[in-house]
């Protein structure tokens, strides 16, 4: 007896559905594509370079494509030697289900390769005034 193809398999398994659930399943695939695997759509980041002098917003899809316009815009090396990390705390954004979750206008980091995350130095922009009596 000859093995049945994936293909033959497949025909005969439809000829066992009704029709009414065959329409049901195609429902439900598109209801889930539309509702809860939404297709990635453009967003806003805001990204800084290590030295947190360059700031660009930068609107992508996906992660290859924001480290590919990261590396363009900042004049990086190939954006293979690139990391993504949230400027506040430097959690790495390495998979694309991650990227996928973050909010747009997402304040992020790109380092080059050897530049590791390191907390903001940058002071308040005020200063408590001077008490009336205290020293300078």
């Amino acid at each position: 007896m000859a093995p049945l193809s994936i293909q033959s398999g497949v025909n005969y398994a439809k000829t066992l559905l009704p029709e009414t659930l065959k329409r049901s399943v195609s429902t439900v695939h598109t209801t889930i594509s539309r509702h809860i695997l939404p297709s990635s759509q453009p967003r806003c980041y805001k990204v800084c370079t290590h030295s947190r002098r360059q700031r660009r917003s930068l609107v992508a899809s996906t992660l290859a494509e924001l480290l590919e316009q990261a590396a363009r815009v900042f004049m990086l090396s190939c954006c293979n030697l690139l990391t993504l990390v949230l400027e506040e705390d430097g959690t790495v954004v390495d998979s694309e289900d991650f990227f996928q979750s973050l909010p747009s206008s997402t304040q992020l980091m790109v380092l080059d390769k050897g530049e590791m995350w390191s907390q903001s130095k940058i002071l308040p922009s005020f200063r408590e005034p001077k008490k009336k009596g205290s020293p300078s």
